[in-house]
């Protein structure tokens, strides 16, 4: 039998009738549940029903709410801007590494619409600011708080047009 037949018939549920496939996530909470003021960052439906959720172990049954509000506290100095003028398929690997690098925000330059599945959820738990021009963006940049009660975000494009320069020997600023 080949490897693909073999894995075919795997998953089929008469070649497992007394289990079913390992879950996603995890089950209801086990145990007494959370009290306040903790029990404000859960979810009582999750408590009860399970976390099938893309979420790292210490956001488990956590409400989505709370989950941003902590992502809030740690979020990392830099913004990430996408131009959407044509396909946008490429936009959500782009939200989704903002997102693994836990970035301020992000933001969509040009068409406000964008095919978020590619973000695989992510985007739920960031900032999306829309432009519709570049010029907007750069306006919104030049008037947005910086560190230190100054205003101003540099903005830096990230591109392999000719005329580049690489990433690993430009002096990025820190704010």
């Amino acid at each position: 039998m080949s490897k693909r037949a073999l894995t075919s018939s795997a998953l089929t549920s008469s070649a497992l009738p007394d289990r079913a496939l390992p879950g996603i996530g995890v089950g209801p909470w086990l145990g007494p549940w959370p009290t306040e003021p903790e029990l404000s960052l859960y979810d009582e439906q999750l408590l009860s029903e399970g976390d099938r959720r893309n979420v790292v172990d210490k956001y488990r049954y956590w409400r989505h709410e709370a989950i941003v509000r902590d992502l809030d506290l740690h979020r990392q100095d830099f913004h990430v801007a996408v131009e959407n003028w044509g396909h946008d398929f490429n936009i959500g690997s782009v939200i989704r590494t903002a997102n693994a690098f836990n970035a301020k925000a992000f933001h969509i330059v040009g068409k406000r619409r964008w095919n978020r599945r590619g973000a695989m959820v992510t985007d739920r738990y960031q900032h999306e600011y829309h432009h519709p021009t570049v010029e907007d963006l750069i306006d919104w940049a030049a008037a947005a708080p910086a560190g230190g009660g100054a205003h101003g975000i540099p903005i830096i494009g990230i591109d392999n047009l000719p005329g580049s320069q690489p990433i690993e020997t430009y002096d990025l600023p820190r704010h």
